[in-house]
């Protein structure tokens, strides 16, 4: 317990003039976190950071209006970390820059994400095969905006091809403030076990602050990973889905090594009623229901009628009904 106390009263950490306090940060995720879900994890407290939803830079820099929706920002959530891919130094510099403008306080480079339609392009996780491309893309990113840029990476392509060291030595000289380290490889996506061994291997090179991610869905595997890897501070991804306290329990778990009781049903109800209005009020009511019918059911796991009870979200088409089936059994 005594090195639990010990690593918490040195907690927090700085990217670039950003201080990040808790050392705990809600991941970037595809159709997840919107500025509702950042908003929730960061009312539920314990959460450092917020990284936004990865945004497409030839989405930005071609001012798809889609794409730009995913900019919004509230100062509710700082600091907030926005996350761009591409493959093309000057197309990402150009977003970076409109990034900065949107007002966030970090921008972050995917090296990293496995999905196949991200893969194919070139960008993200498909630069783990081109080291001095992803250097270039870094120095671009860097050398156009005054905020930190961060850079988040997996362990490698492949398990024959473990290149997260020496990307983070290259994101260091390339004047990278930070690196996340995902401890599983593109090739696994998100199957098997991260190795967290590498994660240690990056904070043992270099001096950067290191951010660990992977496998952190409890208080204590966020504890394991700070004790095993020394990381700077540790990532949650999936551990969140419909636990946005998941960070508030971390942090007490590190303060006082106990673990806060779970929310209850009907803890759980509110934050996904809270969830939907909070994504209601930032675009149309049709737009946010259908974004909706997937993200509500993680807050209903476990409760009786689950199953039921998603598909029937699944196919509303209003707040009411949300609403409605939401609260009919919310115990």
């Amino acid at each position: 317990m005594k090195d639990i106390e010990a690593k918490a009263k040195a907690r927090a950490f700085r990217i670039g003039g950003v201080v990040i306090d808790p050392p705990l940060v809600l991941a970037p995720m595809a159709g997840v976190t919107n500025v509702a879900f950042r908003r929730l994890c960061k009312r539920a407290g314990g959460c450092g950071l917020v990284c936004a939803e990865m945004v497409s830079s030839y989405g930005l820099h071609y001012h798809n209006s889609r794409t730009g929706e995913l900019l919004v920002m509230s100062d509710e959530e700082r600091p907030v970390s926005v996350q761009l891919f591409g493959a093309l130094p000057e197309v990402m510099a150009d977003a970076a820059r409109k990034v900065e403008e949107a007002g966030a306080d970090i921008i972050d480079v995917n090296i990293g994400c496995p999905v196949p339609k991200v893969v194919k392009t070139g960008a993200a996780g498909a630069l783990l095969k081109d080291l001095d491309l992803a250097e270039h893309i870094i120095r671009a990113v860097v050398g156009a905006v005054r905020v930190p840029v961060t850079v988040k990476t997996r362990a490698g392509w492949n398990a024959e091809h473990v290149t997260a060291v020496e990307l983070a030595v290259r994101a260091r000289d390339a004047g990278a403030a930070a690196i996340v380290v995902h401890g599983r490889t593109v090739s696994q996506g998100f199957s098997g076990r991260a190795d967290w061994t590498v994660i240690r291997k990056v904070k043992e090179t270099v001096t950067i602050p290191v951010i660990g991610n992977g496998d952190v869905r409890t208080p204590q595997d966020a504890a394991r990973m700070f004790d095993e890897t020394n990381c700077d501070g540790v990532m949650v991804g999936r551990g969140a889905l419909g636990n946005p306290w998941i960070f508030r329990a971390i942090d007490s778990y590190l303060k006082t090594g106990e673990l806060l009781p779970d929310p209850s049903c009907e803890d759980r109800t509110e934050a996904a009623w809270r969830h939907a209005l909070l994504l209601a009020s930032i675009m149309d009511e049709k737009q946010a229901v259908r974004e909706l019918r997937g993200q509500l059911a993680w807050y209903i796991k476990g409760r009786s009628g689950a199953s039921e009870m998603r598909g029937r979200l699944s196919k509303a088409s209003t707040l009411d009904e949300i609403r409605s089936i939401l609260y009919e059994t919310s115990s």
